[in-house]
């Protein structure tokens, strides 16, 4: 991979280190760390290895632009781009970029969501198996998002109130969401076997899990208690990037999307559906059971109505979910 002479001097850490440490200061995710060094990285080299100190509005609106005309990549990859340059600036450099006057912006399209049937969702689970199909069937049980659900732990799980809490979901808010009856006893019956898994690991002078937010400092001994364990570990201990301590990371998303697209060309259907696509079905089908929007934007964690509101536009109803006159002659 090619190094870039952006180090300010010698004594000074390099530009993509700064950038990862404010990053972590901040609590951003790993994965939004590792995007905003990369979109960074293509912005430097896009401009010949110059320095963003030299650079400005006319630099950004250039690069952004080339992604919008020449690269035609997504307006959520060019918003993204767009945010990793904002945080160079303002955080790390501590300076202005502009209005960004001129800038072409990717074109948005109005999407509709991808949704499964009842039957199609039920012919997909059944494919699945163990881990896989808990895990999955969740995310169809309780609209979560595939992080959030990977990122569930222990003590989030209330069995008296057949309730989950979604901590730091998106947009870094909580909600609550139901604990399906027809999964809770193969999630009890789960925990068993993940309990068993922690107390191994204990043994063997492991069983600690990351902690956010520095409480693995304000509670040394909490990284090891059963109520902070994953609800999804994985199968092997592996290297935490950032701390290099060696534990047990939740499930890794790929491994589950990878087997959901299996179970999908399995059940031959032809929609390109992913993960994502069961929390699409389970607003869906919320509303066709005639449960009210405001109802599923809240289990959703929707902060705008109007975002629920796309899913009355792929209701089994036909177009636009309207049912035509014809039917009630």
């Amino acid at each position: 991979m090619t190094e870039l002479p952006i180090a300010a001097s010698p004594q000074e850490p390099k530009l993509l280190d700064r950038v990862r440490s404010a990053a972590r200061v901040r609590h951003l995710s790993l994965r939004t760390e590792k995007a905003y060094a990369q979109w960074i990285r293509r912005y430097i080299l896009f401009h010949g290895k110059r320095h963003p100190s030299e650079m400005g509005e006319a630099e950004i609106n250039a690069f952004l632009t080339h992604l919008a005309v020449a690269k035609q990549v997504s307006p959520s990859t060019q918003t993204q781009a767009l945010c990793a340059l904002l945080f160079l600036y303002r955080t790390v450099l501590e300076r202005e970029v502009g209005e960004l006057k001129g800038l072409i912006r990717a074109r948005r399209r109005r999407k509709l969501p991808v949704v499964l049937t009842r039957e199609e969702v039920k012919s997909v689970l059944a494919r699945l198996q163990g881990s896989d199909h808990l895990f999955l069937s969740l995310l169809y049980g309780t609209g979560m998002r595939l992080m959030e659900a990977l990122r569930l732990r222990v003590k989030d799980v209330d069995f008296s109130c057949d309730q989950i809490l979604i901590r730091d979901g998106k947009g870094a808010k909580d909600r609550i969401t139901m604990l399906p009856g027809s999964l809770k006893p193969l999630l009890v019956e789960h925990l068993k076997g993940v309990k068993r898994l922690h107390g191994e690991d204990l043994r063997r002078g492991y069983g600690q899990v990351f902690l956010p937010y520095a409480l693995a400092r304000k509670y040394p001994q909490a990284d090891r208690e059963w109520g902070w364990q994953w609800v999804f570990p994985a199968p092997e201990l592996s290297v935490d990037p950032r701390s290099g301590v060696r534990r047990r990371h939740h499930l890794h998303d790929r491994s589950l999307q990878k087997a959901f697209r299996e179970a999908v060309r399995q059940a031959g259907i032809a929609k390109p559906a992913t993960c994502h696509t069961l929390r699409h079905s389970f607003a869906t089908h919320l509303l066709v059971a005639g449960y009210d929007i405001r109802t599923v934007q809240e289990l959703l964690g929707h902060q705008s109505l109007r975002t629920t509101m796309i899913y009355t536009h792929v209701l089994n109803r036909g177009g636009r979910g309207v049912q035509s006159p014809i039917d009630s002659l």
